[in-house]
C-alpha cells in the first residue's frame, strides 16, 4: 500500500537531530525544473507563481543559489502546514518513520514523489502552477506517469497496487488518470453532518488527514480495510455514503 499526501506551502529548514535518509528519485528531472525557474526574471517568476512581492523575492533569492544536493532536510519535517502539525512528524517513533518511509509518499510539483526521510531544500512550485515551456505544457505533463510508476513498482506484491489518496485534488490528479482497472485507489473523504447533508471543510479535512497518516503509522495499517478503524477527531467511518473507491468519515 502506498498512501500519496500533497506537500505545504510553507516550508522550514529548522535544526533537527534527523538526518535524511535517500535522495528524491527524480532529482535529475528536479533539476531540469531549477535549471529553466533560475532562467526567470524577478517579474516573470512572480506571475509563474502568483504571489506577492516578498514571496517571489525569497524565492527568487532561493532559485538564484538552489542546489538540490546540498544543506537538505528530511521532506517529512521540512513542509510546514495544518496537515503536517496533526501528524506530528518531529515525535515519531522510530518504527513510524519505518513505516512511513515505506508506505507514505509526498507528491511534489519541483521533486514529483518524495519519501518521508528524501532530502530535499525549501522551493515554491505547486502543481498546478501554469509552467509551460518548450519541454512541457504543464506541470502534469512534465510528470506524466512517472509519479503512478513509482508508486506501483513493486510489481510482485499485490498490496503495492493499492493507493491511498490523502492528498488534495490538484495532486491527486496527477495519479489518478494513469490508474489502471487492476489497481484499487482509495480516496479518503472527511465530512461534517450538518441538516442531514455532508460538507467538506478545508481545514478540518487537513487536519483528519494529518490525524490519520498518523493512525495508520502507529497501528502498523498495511491493509485497505483496516483504515475503517479511524476515530481520530472524532470521525467515524461511515458504510451509509462510502463506497469501494470512496472511504467517507463523518462526524
Amino acid at each position: 500500500m502506498k498512501i500519496i499526501i500533497s506537500p505545504a506551502k510553507n516550508m522550514s529548514m529548522k535544526a533537527d537531530s534527523l538526518e535524511p535518509a535517500s535522495l528524491p528519485v527524480f532529482l535529475d528531472k528536479a533539476q531540469v525544473l531549477v535549471q529553466y525557474l533560475k532562467s526567470l526574471s524577478f517579474p516573470e517568476l512572480k506571475t509563474l507563481l502568483a504571489c506577492n512581492d516578498e514571496l517571489t523575492r525569497l524565492n527568487y533569492e532561493r532559485y538564484r543559489t538552489i542546489n538540490l544536493s546540498e544543506n537538505t532536510n528530511p521532506a517529512l519535517v521540512t513542509y510546514e502546514g495544518i496537515q503536517y502539525k496533526y501528524m506530528a512528524p518531529r515525535v515519531f517513533t522510530y518504527d513510524y518513520f519505518d513505516y512511513a518511509q515505506k508506505h507514505l509518499r509526498i507528491l511534489s510539483g519541483l521533486y514529483g514523489v518524495l519519501k518521508p526521510l528524501d532530502g530535499i531544500v525549501p522551493y515554491r512550485l505547486e502543481m498546478q502552477t501554469k509552467l509551460k515551456t518548450d519541454f512541457c505544457k504543464n506541470l502534469y505533463d512534465f510528470w506524466g506517469a512517472d509519479i503512478y510508476k513509482n508508486l506501483t513498482l513493486d510489481d510482485d506484491d499485490a498490496s503495492s497496487k493499492v493507493i491511498l489518496n490523502l492528498a488534495s485534488e490538484e495532486y491527486a490528479k496527477a495519479v489518478r488518470k494513469f490508474v489502471k482497472p487492476t489497481d484499487t485507489f482509495i480516496t479518503c473523504t472527511f465530512a461534517e453532518q450538518v441538516n442531514g447533508s455532508l460538507k467538506e471543510k478545508g481545514v478540518y479535512v487537513k487536519m483528519a488527514r494529518g490525524e490519520m497518516v498518523r493512525f495508520m503509522a502507529e497501528n502498523n495499517i498495511t491493509k485497505s480495510e483496516d483504515i475503517k478503524a479511524f476515530t481520530g477527531l472524532g470521525y467515524r467511518f461511515s458504510r451509509e455514503f462510502s463506497q469501494d473507491n470512496r472511504f467517507v468519515f463523518v462526524r
